[in-house]
């Protein structure tokens, strides 16, 4: 049957021709704005699976070359380095020692690559601290703000020293970023970027991480300090305030399941936006490919530009080889 007024306007015009399709598509995503994080464990000879992260391992520093080598050979160029220290206690004193595994790798891959690469550092004291919260604790059990922020500021410092390009404080402790700003100043790194997670939810999609960095507090959670999931102004609030205190880039932690943050925050800033697409997101995805329900290479393509179209500029993902290998195709 003929259509009696055929519509003016047809859409399908600009995507029947695949390359008419492509050349006018709207949102890029290139192996260049991918972040691979890898995890550092003390020790020699070491490349042990992570059960709970799918195609993730734990690197000794011996061995992180093996992971940088195949990353760089798909174009992905960016790291974020979590380390697993060789002892913790409860001030988290390893976390600025100089001979702990991040440390260690940030000297090892410098020497290694040079201005190849770019290196970026989870700033933070869950990893190190015995109770497995992110800062110092008061007598009665809660996390100490200021004194903690200063902590950063000192684990930054280290970090910079040792062979960082970019820190990426995480523990959501108020004025930590003008503390690690001042920390990097005063040191002589005021070059240094910082990329705050500014940004980050309580959220229930860390798990398969905390399993990996063996960071799950030990008691209570960390709502205390960690943004609600229920409240995006806040959540608008907290990355302008740590712009104000000279954070270059921003970013969002979940990211899948906060896309709305993400194109909320790219209309109220001109900073660099980041998102982590994190261990429970990621996670969601590969037990649906893994249970048939979902195409591998469609969904972690889709999913990695919806964040790309949700406005970010760099996007931190476990699937970054991965992603950036499809691009290329």
């Amino acid at each position: 049957m003929t259509c009696a007024f055929p519509p003016r306007t047809r859409l399908r015009r600009l995507r029947e021709n695949r390359v008419l399709a492509e050349s006018i598509r709207e949102v890029s995503l290139e192996p260049r704005q991918l972040i691979l994080p890898l995890f550092v464990v003390p020790g020699s000879g070491k490349r042990t699976p992570i059960s709970g992260l799918y195609g993730v391992d734990h690197w000794s520093v011996d061995r992180l070359y093996e992971g940088a080598d195949e990353a760089i050979a798909a174009g992905v160029k960016s790291f974020m380095l979590f380390g697993l220290p060789t002892e913790k206690d409860a001030n988290g004193s390893t976390a600025w020692r100089e001979d702990q595994p991040v440390q260690q790798a940030l000297r090892f891959l410098k020497e290694r690559y040079g201005r190849e690469i770019q290196l970026i550092t989870d700033v933070c004291m869950c990893e190190y601290t015995a109770h497995g919260h992110c800062g110092f604790l008061t007598a009665d059990g809660r996390v100490e703000n200021d004194s903690s922020a200063a902590a950063l500021g000192r684990i930054a410092l280290s970090h910079v020293r040792a062979g960082a390009d970019t820190v990426a404080p995480s523990a959501m402790m108020d004025g930590q970023v003008a503390s690690i700003r001042k920390a990097l100043d005063d040191g002589g790194f005021q070059t240094t970027p910082i990329m705050s997670y500014s940004s980050k939810f309580a959220s229930a999609f860390y798990g398969p991480f905390r399993e990996a960095a063996g960071s799950a507090p030990s008691f209570g959670d960390r709502r205390g300090y960690q943004a609600p999931s229920t409240n995006w102004r806040e959540a608008i609030r907290e990355p302008l305030l740590d712009e104000e205190e000279g954070a270059d880039i921003l970013m969002v932690k979940p990211s899948l399941l906060y896309m709305d943050i993400l194109a909320r925050l790219r209309e109220a800033t001109m900073l660099p936006l980041a998102c982590y697409l994190v261990s429970g997101e990621y996670m969601m995805l590969r037990h649906a490919m893994a249970a048939g329900a979902l195409d591998e290479e469609r969904g972690l393509l889709e999913a990695h530009f919806a964040l790309r179209r949700a406005g970010a500029d760099l996007i931190i993902t476990y699937a970054a080889v991965d992603v950036a290998r499809l691009l290329k195709r």
